[in-house]
């Protein structure tokens, strides 16, 4: 299958020119807003910044007509562990992001975009301005696009590398000016979102599919993936691998096809233990449980996982699950924003208790102590970052709960 995302030479604006690029911008300005949304709702993309959720279904939700402000925002912070495949889209295909964001803006009726970019990403927020300044020049962005009488201005803002930000209604507080923490819902970003207005936040991969949609259709771009998942998905893959990096993939491909056939297997002495198959929040698999997988969620959900972001960290029999899990644990309980008690006090804990077993002072009694730890923390706070610590505990504990028994007796890796 010929890639829709990441196609070679496309980074530069002649180059995607020379691949049809911003046709379907041209062909967008001739549907009403509503046809658009009805192709996108027939193409099944799901967003693919990890939750999932119908891209047509959300811009849906944005009250029509032409009455006041509304906005589209662009989510680059990609700041989950183990995920840089919105990082690489950026490089080497920006027009796909502009031109969809210009596509999704003219559906929605939005006159302003954002792309909140994460700010370690210097580069690729370089980059995307000459991207975006050679659009302009070109018409594709700013007032009157192609002859149309739409107006679009699209804007790039670093953020300052907080993963909190990641989450759609604190990227708005710190778009707004304000410091990085979650809203509490209702109301939805798609009533009261940037500025208080109408606002459409969708993640990079999702936005820069749009365009092959308005171009074959959305049914074609549904019979790429599965039955409720259309298209195609980006998958990062890290850890001992022969060949680690990005791949893009119809969602409903076999786990092994991707681990065997384009990542070349496990490197040599190698041999796959774990898998984390959607970013370091979501639950751990074993090797046979991915290995008897397709990666689109329902499989994933069915198996007690999530396709999340699709970061996908292989982990081999001489990765120590405890010592993973302390990582992890340090990583969440930095980033958490501290303004809910569950995800504030219960990561701190987390971290406190997987240091001890480390450190080979740890207790039996740890090991439940960090379940019930982190079932208390699950769905009980404003987003979530406390479950993005919770499901990778009870995940971890469950599946190599033998590992952790080991540590509680003293028997300390190294050690």
């Amino acid at each position: 299958m010929e890639n829709i995302l990441l196609r070679n030479n496309i980074s530069r604006l002649e180059e995607y020119f020379a691949c049809g690029g911003y046709k379907p911008l041209k062909k967008a300005l001739g549907l009403k807003p509503a046809e658009i949304i009805a192709e996108v709702k027939r193409s099944n993309l799901r967003g693919r910044g990890g939750a999932g959720f119908p891209a047509g279904l959300k811009w849906s939700f944005i009250p029509p007509g032409p009455d006041g402000q509304k906005y589209l925002v662009c989510n680059a912070d990609e700041g989950e562990p183990g995920t840089f495949k919105d990082r690489e889209l950026l490089r080497a295909n920006p027009h796909a992001l502009i031109e969809g964001m210009a596509i999704a803006a003219y559906a929605i009726g939005a006159a302003h975009g954002y792309i909140y970019i994460r700010g370690e990403f210097a580069a690729e927020a370089a980059h995307l301005n000459a991207a975006i300044a050679g659009a302009r020049a070109k018409g594709f962005l700013g007032k009157n696009i192609l002859g149309s009488g739409f107006n679009f201005e699209l804007f790039v803002h670093r953020g300052a590398g907080a993963y909190i930000c990641g989450e759609e209604t604190a990227l708005l507080e710190s778009l707004e000016g304000f410091k990085g923490q979650p809203r509490l819902k209702p109301p939805f970003p798609a009533l009261k979102g940037l500025f208080g207005s109408p606002t459409v936040i969708n993640n990079v991969e999702t936005l820069a599919a749009v365009p092959s949609i308005i171009d074959k259709g959305g049914d074609w771009y549904a019979a790429l993936g599965t039955a409720k998942s259309g298209g195609t998905k980006l998958f990062s893959v890290s850890g001992p691998v022969a060949r680690p990096g990005v791949y893009e993939l119809p969602l409903g491909t076999a786990f092994s096809e991707l681990l065997e056939t384009h990542c070349g297997g496990m490197k040599p002495g190698k041999k796959l233990k774990a898998v984390i198959p959607g970013g370091s929040s979501t639950p751990v698999l074993t090797a046979a449980e991915a290995m008897a997988l397709k990666l689109d969620y329902e499989s994933l959900a069915a198996a007690g996982s999530m396709l999340g972001s699709g970061g996908v960290i292989m982990i081999d029999d001489s990765q120590c699950m405890v010592k993973l899990l302390q990582v992890l644990a340090r990583f969440y309980h930095h980033e958490s924003c501290g303004q809910c008690t569950p995800c504030r006090e219960g990561c701190g804990w987390i971290e406190k208790v997987l240091n001890r077993l480390e450190e080979g002072g740890g207790t039996p009694g740890d090991i439940d102590l960090l379940y019930s730890v982190a079932e208390g923390m699950t769905g009980r706070t404003i987003c979530a970052l406390a479950d993005a610590m919770a499901m990778p505990v009870m995940s971890f504990i469950t599946k190599f709960r033998g590992e952790f028994e080991a540590h509680a007796a003293g028997k300390v890796c190294g050690k």
